[in-house]
């Protein structure tokens, strides 16, 4: 019979060692991360997400946040990109960059391409010290002291962290442009905030 104890025990240890890992987040949050800010506020383009792995599955989910939140966004899969995909990006365009140990050999490889086309860049990195991080005007710091995992291999700790610091940049966006509600209703007509705020009398009143 399975120890429904040590089941809650186990969850309880994952839950308290990723809430540890984002707390330790907040003294890392300074002026790369305003840095990052201004240069995405500056961006005339898109902001073109690049991750591989879990780091592309948080990248898809900051690019959805950013898109919903008055940041043009999409999410570009690093691979497809050395095979034509970088033809999807303009020279207005900035790239943000995920990758754990910053070495991720797809996205190293775009770096200088990115260069070539005079992109800003910004990395999220679990190493700052890493490639990825010092070819960037800016780092944000995703490191953590472990991950979740007992094993300490599979991306749990780092994906949360990736994942919390994505939306501290989306939200730190969308109040400098001073985004509202009915910004965001825009953005999400089908759901039930859009149709509140976007549903006039009109539409539904039969003469």
């Amino acid at each position: 019979m399975t120890d429904h104890k040590a089941l809650i025990a186990s969850a309880q240890r994952t839950i308290r060692l990723e809430a540890d890992a984002i707390e330790q987040l907040l003294a890392r949050i300074g002026e790369d991360f305003a840095r990052a800010c201004e240069i995405l506020l500056a961006c005339k383009g898109r902001i073109v997400v690049v991750g591989m792995g879990k780091s592309g599955h948080i990248g898809r989910k900051i690019a959805a946040t950013l898109a919903s939140t008055g940041s043009a966004a999409f999410f570009v899969h690093p691979a497809e990109a050395s095979h034509g995909d970088m033809g999807m990006i303009t020279a207005d365009d900035v790239v943000l960059a995920l990758s754990n140990s910053g070495t991720t050999s797809e996205i190293v490889t775009l770096l200088p391409l990115i260069k070539r086309l005079g992109l800003p860049l910004i990395s999220m990195t679990g190493n700052p010290d890493s490639i990825l991080a010092h070819a960037a005007a800016a780092n944000l710091d995703a490191s953590v002291s472990s991950e979740a995992c007992p094993l300490n291999l599979a991306p749990t700790s780092s994906t949360t962290v990736a994942l919390v610091l994505g939306d501290a940049l989306a939200i730190a966006l969308l109040e400098a442009r001073g985004f509202t509600a009915e910004d965001f209703a825009f953005s999400h007509p089908g759901g039930a905030l859009g149709r509140r705020l976007l549903l006039k009398v009109e539409n539904v009143m039969h003469s």
